[in-house]
């Protein structure tokens, strides 16, 4: 009888040792501490309208900025800089230089012609083309034209380099007092003109952005998803302390002209209830310019 009780009590002590020790680990993991929660109301506004609820519409709690996941993905493969398009253009040194110097891409741009000067032209071998092609067939008066052949540009006889001398120094004077002829050279310059492939590369970059982000947010740093209800409330619960992100990700919630997303930061409390209001002031109005 003695030995039962003898063994009962080390069963017993055997299980407190056993309860402590797994007491003691689950707050170092701080599996302890108690969770919080989130308690949130979504309601989106038309320019001048009242407040609607946002039903049935998914948000994402995130360890991380949508706005930061978006910035990860574009800094792990970026677009090349403005500068950098430019130098691997096939285009004249002349020209990518002075594009890299005016800080444009566009060459029909509407301020394009009104920048030019008689030096830039003269300069400048597809601005030079370009001119002369806008001006020819007789429509510009007075324009000065070349005396030597071609025959002479071919042999590059000192006749030809002084005749060709005198041409260039005739053309610039004519652009300088006839500003207006600089005028048409736009149509020209098209064929040549990086804008709008450089536009359709910013266009598909940004679209694979946009498709890669969501997948980003929810593999590497979803924490947890909620639908709104009917009056756009919603509720996420057993959460660590932290600070988090309450995302639509990529999706619009729309009232009227508003087109709104969410990336909301939030800082949950051990064992507190954090209570949100989402609305059109702490919103993205994806409309905005």
């Amino acid at each position: 009888m003695a030995g039962m009780k003898s063994k009962r009590a080390v069963a017993l002590s055997l299980s407190a040792c056993l309860y402590f020790t797994l007491h003691l680990t689950a707050r170092a993991q701080g599996g302890g501490a108690p969770s919080g929660s989130i308690v949130f109301v979504a309601r989106a506004a038309a320019t001048a309208g009242r407040p609607e609820p946002v039903r049935q519409f998914t948000f994402y709690l995130l360890r991380k900025s949508y706005a930061d996941v978006i910035r990860e993905i574009e800094a792990s493969d970026p677009l090349p800089t403005r500068d950098e398009y430019v130098a691997g253009l096939k285009l004249s040194p002349e020209l990518r230089a002075w594009m890299k110097t005016n800080k444009t891409i566009d060459l029909s741009a509407e301020d394009t012609e009104r920048t030019l000067t008689a030096e830039n032209i003269m300069d400048i071998p597809e601005f030079m083309d370009a001119y002369l092609q806008a001006n020819s067939g007789g429509v510009t008066k007075g324009l000065p034209h070349p005396k030597y052949t071609k025959a002479d540009e071919t042999a590059k006889s000192p006749r030809y380099q002084k005749l060709r001398q005198e041409y260039l120094a005739a053309l610039k004077r004519f652009i300088q007092a006839n500003p207006q002829s600089i005028g048409g050279m736009e149509a020209y310059l098209d064929p040549i003109n990086p804008a709008r492939p450089w536009s359709a590369l910013v266009a598909n970059h940004k679209s694979l952005v946009e498709r890669r982000a969501p997948e980003i947010a929810q593999t590497k740093y979803l924490v947890a998803s909620t639908d709104s209800d009917l009056d756009g409330r919603a509720a996420l619960s057993g959460l660590a302390a932290g600070t988090y992100w309450l995302s639509t990700l990529n999706a619009v919630a729309t009232a009227g002209d508003a087109r709104l997303r969410w990336d909301v930061p939030v800082t949950v409390e051990s064992g507190q209830t954090v209570r949100l209001e989402l609305t059109n002031l702490n919103a993205i109005n994806t409309r905005t310019p």
